[in-house]
C-alpha cells in the first residue's frame, strides 16, 4: 500500500483516463471541479489520462498502484470491464466514484467502490453535475474554417490538398474552437445552412474564418468578419485577385504554406525551423493581425460594401451593356 511508501496521494481516473474511453469536455471540466476541491482541501493526487487523448500526460503504464492509497473515478456511467480492472488492479485503495451516473446498481463496477457519490441513478434525486461548478474557463477564439480541396480547372498549379493539409495540422495546434463550415447550400442536409443569411448569421458570430476560398474571404468580410486568407493556386489566382479588389492584406500565397516539390515532383518535406509548418510565420503573423487591428478592418470593409460610394462591382455595369447588345442586335 502507498502508506508503506510514506505516501498518501490520490490518484484520479476518469472516462478521460481509458485507453479505449473517451475525453468529453463535460468530463474534463468534472475533473475541473474536483481538482478545485482537491486543491482547496491540501490533498497531494495525480490525474490520468487517456494517451490518445494526451499523449504527454500520466498514462496507467506510468503509475505504480502502490504509490496511491486512494483513487478517485470521476463522471460518466460506472460500467463495464475497464471500471472491473480498476477494482482489481487498484484493490488496496479505498475507492470512491464522484459524480456518476449507475446504470445497475449491482454490477460490480459499482460495487467495487468503497462510496458512490452519484449523480444520478442511486435511488437519491439527481444531483448537479460537476461540470456546471466547475472552474470559469478562459475564452478563445471562435474560428470558422471554409476550405475546398477541388478546383480541377487549374490544372498543374493546383496546391488545394496541400494548403488544406497545411492549414488544418496547424490549427489543430491553435488555443482555439474550430468551426468546420461550407459555403455550399443544401436545404435537405441539416449539416449545411440551407440560405446564404443562414451561413452569414454564423460568420458574424465567428472571431475569424480561415478559408482558401474567394467566397469565404467574401461572406466573411460581408459579415464584418477578418479572415485570414490563403490563395491554393501557384502563383495566386482569383483569391488573390479578390483578396486585392476589397483592399484585404492577410493574404498567404500557396508557395509559402505548401511545401515545395523535391526531385522529379516530389516533395522535399521541408519546413520552418524547429519542426514547424512551412509558411507558419506568415500564419501567425496574419492571425495575430486578424484577432487585432484586423478586426476593425473587416468591420470598416463590410461596411463599405454597402456603402453609397461602394467600389464597383461588374453589375454596375450590367445595364449598359445590356442595352449596348440590344442596339447592336
Amino acid at each position: 500500500m502507498s502508506m508503506a511508501h510514506g505516501r498518501d496521494r490520490i490518484l484520479v481516473t476518469g472516462w478521460f483516463s481509458l485507453l479505449h474511453g473517451e475525453a468529453t469536455a463535460g468530463d474534463v471540466l468534472a475533473l475541473a471541479r474536483v481538482e478545485e476541491v482537491l486543491r482547496g482541501a491540501g490533498l497531494a493526487y495525480d490525474v490520468v489520462w487517456s494517451p490518445g487523448f494526451r499523449a504527454d500526460g500520466t498514462h496507467f503504464a506510468d503509475v505504480d498502484p502502490a504509490a496511491y492509497s486512494r483513487l478517485l473515478f470521476v463522471c460518466g456511467p460506472v460500467h463495464g470491464p475497464q471500471v472491473e480492472e480498476l477494482h482489481r488492479r487498484f484493490a488496496h485503495c479505498v475507492r470512491i466514484a464522484v459524480g456518476v451516473s449507475v446504470v445497475d446498481p449491482a454490477s460490480p463496477a459499482v460495487t467495487g467502490f468503497d462510496r458512490v457519490l452519484a449523480r444520478d441513478g442511486a435511488g437519491a434525486g439527481p444531483g448537479l453535475d460537476l461540470a456546471a461548478r466547475a472552474p470559469r474557463l478562459p475564452g478563445v477564439p471562435v474560428v470558422g474554417v471554409v476550405l475546398t480541396h477541388g478546383q480541377h480547372e487549374y490544372g498543374g498549379r493546383r496546391r488545394h490538398a496541400e494548403v488544406a493539409a497545411v492549414l488544418t495540422r496547424w490549427l489543430a495546434g491553435k488555443d482555439c474552437a474550430r468551426l468546420e463550415l461550407e459555403t455550399r447550400l443544401d436545404a435537405r442536409d441539416w449539416r449545411l445552412c440551407g440560405t446564404p443569411a443562414q451561413l452569414e448569421s454564423v460568420l458574424a458570430r465567428l472571431d475569424l474564418v480561415v478559408t482558401d476560398r474567394l467566397h469565404g474571404l467574401v461572406l466573411a468580410l460581408r459579415a464584418g468578419t477578418p479572415a485570414l486568407v490563403v490563395d491554393p493556386v501557384t502563383g495566386g489566382a482569383k483569391v488573390t485577385a479578390q483578396a486585392r479588389a476589397c483592399g484585404w492584406p492577410a493574404l498567404v500565397a500557396a508557395e509559402a504554406v505548401a511545401r515545395d516539390p523535391g526531385p522529379a515532383g516530389r516533395e522535399s518535406g521541408g519546413g520552418e525551423p524547429g519542426g514547424r509548418e512551412p509558411g507558419g510565420r506568415e500564419l501567425e503573423r496574419w492571425w495575430r493581425w486578424c484577432l487585432g487591428e484586423g478586426r476593425d478592418a473587416a468591420a470598416r470593409i463590410g461596411a463599405g460594401f454597402r456603402a453609397a460610394d461602394a467600389v464597383a462591382d461588374a453589375a454596375d455595369g450590367l445595364v449598359a451593356a445590356l442595352g449596348a447588345v440590344r442596339g447592336a442586335g
